[in-house]
């Protein structure tokens, strides 16, 4: 894991395409922009995580028939 650290309005940039700027420091809580490719998702983690068990669900649905 690559750990930086940035200030309000710095960037980080990945693969070329993809830029996230820090909005905002408040306490414990930063607010990012992503800037990214409509082809390429975007989602926070918890969202990724019910995405993902879903997915596994409805897969496990098709392969077994009730």
């Amino acid at each position: 894991m690559l750990v930086l650290s940035r200030k309000r309005d710095e960037r980080i940039v990945i693969g070329g395409n993809i830029v996230i700027t820090v909005i905002e420091v408040r306490g414990d809580k930063v607010r990012l922009g992503i800037e990214a490719p409509v082809d390429v998702p975007v989602h926070r983690q918890e969202v990724y995580d019910a995405i993902q068990r879903d997915s596994a669900a409805s897969q496990s649905d098709t392969t077994h028939p009730a």
